[in-house]
């Protein structure tokens, strides 16, 4: 049985593997999503942690991209780059992380995850807004300012506006988080 990795270990497993740029996103997301976290009643060392692992995988060449998560629809098989976040899951398992919820974070930061995942949604709006993005900032301030929800219906909502504009295919788990956001009350 392997013993749950300490975040110092994980954090140099990931700055292995991406790009300086890249890893100093990777630290303003993890920031940021603990931050979120703790103004939103949620834990945030798990948010910290989802935030570090999140991008593990985005530096990877494409076929490595397709090895640790094979393609599952149409959206996947024309763009292996929004692989990402499941490939990173992977690694996080492989490195030992067990955290179902934060997990679920690393791989559905690219396509949302459902409202109950608290964790989840704090990552999302965390990498959509965080600052060295230049983006984002009135999302970032509804999810500071103890609003996660609204600000994670936000998120997602001008993801699948923007993608809609461009004409690019949506993935269906994006199209799912947006509708049960829809419905929800």
């Amino acid at each position: 049985m392997q013993s749950t990795p300490s975040t110092a270990e994980l954090s140099e497993k990931v700055k292995a593997l991406v790009r300086p740029e890249r890893w100093a996103h990777i630290l303003r997301v993890a920031e940021l999503a603990r931050t979120i976290a703790q103004r939103n009643g949620l834990d945030p060392d798990r948010a910290y942690l989802a935030g570090l692992l999140h991008d593990a995988a985005r530096d990877l060449p494409e076929a490595e991209l397709l090895r640790l998560a094979p393609p599952e629809n149409e959206v996947e098989r024309a763009h292996p780059l929004a692989l990402h976040g499941r490939a990173a899951r992977r690694l996080a398992e492989a490195w030992g992380v067990e955290d179902r919820e934060v997990l679920e974070a690393v791989e559905g930061h690219v396509f949302g995850v459902l409202p109950e995942n608290g964790i989840g949604m704090a990552l999302y709006v965390a990498d959509v807004s965080e600052p060295g993005r230049g983006v984002n900032g009135e999302i970032r301030e509804l999810a500071l300012g103890g609003r996660l929800l609204e600000a994670y219906r936000k998120a997602v909502a001008s993801k699948v506006e923007y993608l809609q504009k461009k004409g690019v295919p949506i993935h269906p788990r994006t199209l799912e988080v947006y509708h049960s956001l829809s419905d929800a009350p």
